[in-house]
């Protein structure tokens, strides 16, 4: 009742111009503060703002010198907290097959034979990285990238300190992580702090190198320098025991980063490990790997960080010449290159390079190369573009991705492509590369046995090995959508003529220059289906080729994708005419009914004059 009352009273309140006035004054006033409290406004009243938006806006400024890697599907960033941008869809992993590190985990997996290209990798409790903690923190926002061209899992963070109001007044900790892909034993972590704010900022350093009791350290002295030797053992799904020994650099316990200033820490670790096969040797086995890390410990402190990093640049540079590029995806089954580059990022990271290992003799080596150079009988079998179990798109954990890498080496096995797996990354990545396509060995020649319906997707099969030659082989889309081969081949020390010719051979072979312009054949089909495409060193082989095949037709890429697909049956066009010719027959019969059928009136009325003048309608 009162509010009754007072509702009827609020009509002759408003009549009031001294009403009016103080209730639009109060609405200006609103809309100002709103507007100045924004984040791009001026900040009237600090105590208002969000700490959680000046750091995202932080991290959207400090990540733009990834986007170009992003875009070209490079790489993959996350923002850890849950920001806007999307998930990593799989773990931060680095690795070079003997070390595997998860940099969101801070956990370490080690090889239980590091000498063998398909050794185990077992989960230890050593904590490979150091951990910083900002002190009087009042936000802070998290980013991670995993650069694939440059075999680096990045972490970026944003920290607002004190009354820090402004994006540029944040805290940055960034840090890259990297497992050496040619020194099997070195971890690397770079730690960059800069801090643009007027106060002196303090991190604590956590570097708890173990969980739980399973390590015994020690404290060594090299020169001026000090490192920790650490030994433990880590127990296999088997219970097989490995030996685990790690020498990591000494940090302080605590960070102060001057005002306007920036801070550079290198961490260096070793790893040496060793699975043990007799009990009564473990303290023999434990001083070996104590005296080898302490070795490569003293000859790493003595060369900079700097050069070991771009050291490993160049190396996995090397290691990625080969790839697959996704340029034009038609359909849902496809993977995308964020997709493939992912895959081939995990599965380089958890296989050894013995190319790269110092140790194996040059009679060793030579043997690997020419693995690679001519890969007999690999792949036989039909491509893996469309196995979503090879290119997953979602990768759940390092189990899963353990998992994956073991599915794709038994993959290739049993598809021709023994001698590759066993030449190791190089190996794993030709192999990969040449599934993707559908590209086979044989004794004589490189063939393309892709399957003709898939081929309106465009892509890019790069640095296909063959005898010491270096072949990128594309599919791609003329202005009508009409399939062409597109092939090049990577200049050489020493010339080695190339020759190819589409299906069927029945033009003459082409050879194939290091032009900068490719060579281009037209798709063709035969029947029976054959490769699309022959590469051979032997001119001669190909030019007979064309007499063994025994073709009863050779179609262009159109013609047989329209016999595939005629369209629909003549039964169902005929079906749909009849109920046309049904339809228009039933209505004409409505129309004659009504009009010139029993009792139908007449179309026209004739119209006669009544003796008394008026109009009567007949």
């Amino acid at each position: 009742m009162w509010l009754q009352q007072r509702l009827k009273g609020l009509p002759m309140l408003l009549s009031s111009s001294w009403a009016r006035r103080m209730l639009a004054c109060l609405g200006i006033l609103l809309i100002f503060y709103w507007y100045l409290s924004s984040e791009g406004g001026f900040r009237l009243f600090p105590g208002a703002a969000d700490p959680r938006t000046v750091t995202d806006g932080c991290v959207q400024v400090e990540t733009q010198r990834w986007k170009s890697a992003i875009d070209h599907s490079n790489a993959l960033m996350s923002h850890i907290d849950g920001g806007s941008l999307g998930q990593l869809s799989g773990p931060a992993v680095v690795g070079n097959g003997h070390l595997v590190v998860d940099a969101f985990s801070n956990q370490l997996w080690v090889a239980s034979s590091p000498a063998s290209g398909l050794a185990a990798v077992h989960l230890t409790d050593y904590v490979p990285l150091v951990s910083l903690t900002p002190l009087g923190i009042r936000s802070a926002s998290r980013a991670a990238l995993i650069h694939f061209q440059e075999g680096v899992v990045s972490l970026l963070q944003c920290i607002q300190i004190g009354s820090s109001h402004t994006t540029h007044e944040c805290v940055t900790l960034r840090e890259d992580v990297i497992v050496h892909r040619s020194r099997p034993h070195l971890l690397l972590q770079r730690i960059h702090i800069s801090n643009p704010t007027d106060r002196v900022t303090v991190f604590e350093v956590n570097k708890s190198p173990v969980i739980g009791n399973k390590f015994s350290s020690s404290l060594e002295k090299q020169n001026d320098q000090e490192f920790f030797l650490l030994a433990g053992r880590a127990v296999t799904e088997e219970r097989e025991t490995i030996l685990v020994v790690v020498a990591t650099e000494k940090v302080a316990t605590r960070l102060q980063v001057a005002a306007k200033s920036e801070f550079t820490e290198h961490v260096v670790s070793v790893v040496y490990t060793l699975e043990l096969k007799d009990l009564t040797e473990v303290e023999e086995s434990f001083g070996k790997l104590r005296k080898a890390a302490k070795a490569e410990m003293s000859e790493l402190l003595r060369l900079g960080a700097e050069e070991l990093y771009q050291e490993h640049r160049k190396v996995w540079g090397d290691l990625i010449n080969s790839g697959v590029e996704m340029k034009k995806i038609m359909d849902a089954h496809t993977p995308s290159s964020a997709v493939v580059n992912k895959t081939l990022f995990y599965v380089l990271s958890t296989s050894p390079a013995p190319l790269l290992d110092l140790q194996n003799g040059a009679e060793e080596r030579e043997k690997l190369e020419a693995s690679l150079n001519y890969a007999d009988h690999c792949f036989t079998g039909h491509a893996t573009m469309h196995a979503e179990n090879l290119w997953p798109a979602h990768i759940a954990d390092v189990a899963h991705l353990l998992q994956l890498s073991n599915l794709w080496r038994l993959t290739l096995q049993k598809r021709g492509c023994k001698s590759l797996v066993g030449a190791g990354a190089h190996g794993m990545m030709q192999g990969m590369v040449m599934s993707f396509g559908g590209l086979q060995f044989t004794e004589n020649h490189l063939q393309f046995q892709a399957d003709p319906s898939v081929l309106h997707n465009s892509y890019l099969l790069r640095g296909i090995h063959y005898n010491k030659d270096l072949i990128n082989l594309a599919v791609l889309l003329d202005g009508d959508e009409k399939p062409f081969l597109h092939v090049s081949v990577k200049p050489q020390e020493k010339q080695v003529k190339l020759y190819g010719c589409e299906a069927g051979c029945m033009n003459d072979p082409v050879e194939l220059t290091a032009e900068l312009k490719g060579h281009t054949f037209p798709v063709m089909v035969t029947r029976p289906i054959t490769p699309l495409l022959y590469i051979s060193t032997d001119l001669t082989h190909l030019q007979a080729l064309r007499h063994t095949l025994h073709l009863k037709a050779i179609l262009a890429h159109e013609d047989h994708m329209a016999e595939q697909y005629p369209g629909l049956p003549f039964l169902f066009w005929f079906s749909v005419a009849s109920l046309i010719t049904l339809f228009h027959l039933f209505l004409f019969k409505l129309i004659y009914n009504e009009y010139c059928g029993p009792g139908a009136k007449p179309i026209f009325r004739s119209k006669v004059r009544g003796s008394d003048g008026a109009i009567n309608v007949s």
